[in-house]
């Protein structure tokens, strides 16, 4: 009950964390050291950061110039990944809709209302913004361009962190210079994901997000979900389902983890085809949906399942804790994702700038911005269309 009313009420409690962020902000007069403080924002900026990333720059300038070159190659391929995404996810509602993944904006409070993935999230968000600044810092130094100011600001529970290079400097660098600067914060990210997903190859709930075929290569996959308990008067118990059984199938789907379940629509009053297995050998039963006590438009097969993850890592020499390993799965996923969508053109993204760098000086500022404005459209419609079908298939889901 206690954890209902926290996930319940979960925007009430943050908008409460913030006024009283901001009430300790005043009192201990943070104004006097670089803050600036606002009903709907706390933020911080210095100006010493040019000196710090200088300092960084002559231990690793051969690396760092290394880096810069991958980061103009990787942004046109993260953009590409973006659109690819979004486009193949688009086609999947319409031709595949099993393979359609549902998307939703992270917001605490809002999608976000479990206490578990609050706290994850606003764990994660800090790390991975000072890894994308930092970068776009210490390329913008290499490439010898001023960075002014650098620091971050708080939105009630949205994070954002910022290097502020000096425009003119940065308007008179190369063409090869600003891609450099604006791809490397994206890339960063990127390349840290990368890594952690290496490391994370060795722990069971990455099977969760890992695609085929490397979820192949990496795991040994489970024969099915097993059947826990029957429950009573339902659709599963009349039509023979019985404990410990182990369901490989639904209307064809293949089951072999408790998050495929969510690739089936099932409605009450429809018969699904079930395929489990028991005693060794294959059978198939018709069992009629029934309704959920909690909503009644979705349909449940009438079973309690095993919901924990049985994909077991070929790497398997990490006894991992339960907690650590979500808090890196998310630190994973939000690096991962803020990165590719951080390379999509639109204009508060580093891909809207990419692309305007590109095409710079090659037309008249108008037609320029035709352009701009024309691609900022197409993305801006592919984004929503990809939330909006999530919200049409699932309604306003939340983690």
């Amino acid at each position: 009950m206690a954890l209902d009313l926290l996930t319940d009420n979960a925007i009430i409690y943050v908008l409460i964390a913030w006024v009283v962020i901001l009430g300790i902000a005043k009192a201990i007069k943070l104004e006097k050291h670089g803050f600036e403080i606002k009903p709907y924002s706390l933020t911080y900026k210095n100006t010493q950061v040019q000196s710090a990333l200088s300092k960084m720059l002559t231990r690793t300038k051969r690396g760092i110039r290394v880096f810069a070159d991958v980061s103009v190659v990787a942004g046109f391929l993260m953009m590409g990944f973006a659109f690819w995404f979004l486009l193949n996810n688009l086609s999947n509602f319409f031709v595949e809709p099993t393979e359609f993944a549902e998307l939703t904006v992270l917001i605490p409070g809002v999608t976000l209302t479990s206490v578990s993935a609050i706290l994850y999230f606003l764990l994660s968000i800090p790390i991975v913004l000072i890894m994308h600044e930092g970068a776009h810092g210490i390329v913008a130094t290499l490439e010898k361009i001023k960075i002014k100011t650098g620091g971050f600001a708080v939105f009630i529970a949205l994070f954002a962190g910022f290097v502020e290079p000096d425009e003119k400097e940065f308007d008179s660098a190369k063409k090869i210079s600003k891609l450099r600067v604006i791809g490397a914060g994206a890339t960063s990210n990127v390349i840290f994901a990368f890594a952690l997903g290496a490391l994370l190859l060795t722990n069971p709930i990455f099977a969760l997000v890992l695609p085929e075929p490397f979820l192949g290569w990496f795991y040994e996959a489970p024969d099915g979900v097993l059947i826990i308990s029957i429950m009573e008067d339902s659709g599963a118990e009349k039509a023979g389902l019985q404990a410990n059984d182990l369901i490989m199938g639904v209307n064809g789907v293949v089951i072999v983890s408790p998050f495929d379940f969510q690739k089936v629509d099932l409605k009450p009053g429809d018969t699904a085809t079930i395929t489990v297995q028991r005693d060794g050998q294959q059978i198939q039963l018709p069992v009629e949906i029934m309704p959920s006590p909690d909503d009644p438009e979705r349909g449940l097969i009438g079973i309690i399942r095993d919901n924990a993850m049985s994909y077991k890592p070929v790497l398997n020499f990490i006894e991992w804790n339960p907690q650590v390993s979500m808090f890196l799965l998310w630190l994973w996923m939000i690096s991962f994702f803020i990165g590719i969508i951080n390379m999509l053109p639109l204009p508060i993204l580093d891909g809207g700038k990419f692309i305007y760098t590109i095409i710079e000086k090659h037309a008249s500022e108008k037609k320029i911005n035709v352009i701009m404005y024309t691609v900022y459209a197409f993305t801006f419609v592919l984004f929503a269309l990809n939330i909006a079908l999530s919200y049409v298939k699932s309604g306003w889901f939340t983690i």
